[in-house]
C-alpha cells in the first residue's frame, strides 16, 4: 500500500488491513486521539514507541513523548506534526 492509498482509507469507516501501529495512525489522521493511544499503547515494540511518542508529542505531553522516543530508539522529533505522521506512516508502510 502506498501512502496515497493509505490516506484514501481515511474516508472509510474502519481502518484497512494493516498493522496495529498503522491503524493507530490512521486512526489519528481521523481525529480519533483516543482511539490511536489505545491502539499504540497496545503495540509492545519499537514502533509501538514511536508511535505512542508521536500521540504523546500531539497531545503536548512532551515528558512522556520523550520517554517513548528513548524506547523507540529515535530522535526527538522537531518537525511538524504533519510532518512526523507522514514520516512515520512511509516507513511503516515501507516494510
Amino acid at each position: 500500500m502506498t501512502l496515497d492509498e493509505f490516506k484514501a482509507t481515511l474516508s472509510d469507516a474502519k481502518p484497512p488491513n494493516v498493522s496495529a501501529a498503522l491503524a493507530a495512525l490512521w486512526h489519528d489522521a481521523r481525529g480519533d486521539w483516543e482511539m490511536a493511544h489505545h491502539v499504540a499503547q497496545d503495540v509492545d515494540d519499537a514502533t509501538g514507541s514511536w508511535v505512542h511518542a508521536y500521540l504523546h508529542r500531539k497531545e503536548g505531553d512532551l515528558g512522556n513523548g520523550m520517554y517513548r522516543y528513548r524506547r523507540a530508539d529515535r530522535p526527538v522529533a522537531t518537525d511538524s506534526l504533519n510532518d512526523e505522521w507522514t514520516r512515520i506512516v512511509t516507513e511503516l508502510l515501507e516494510r
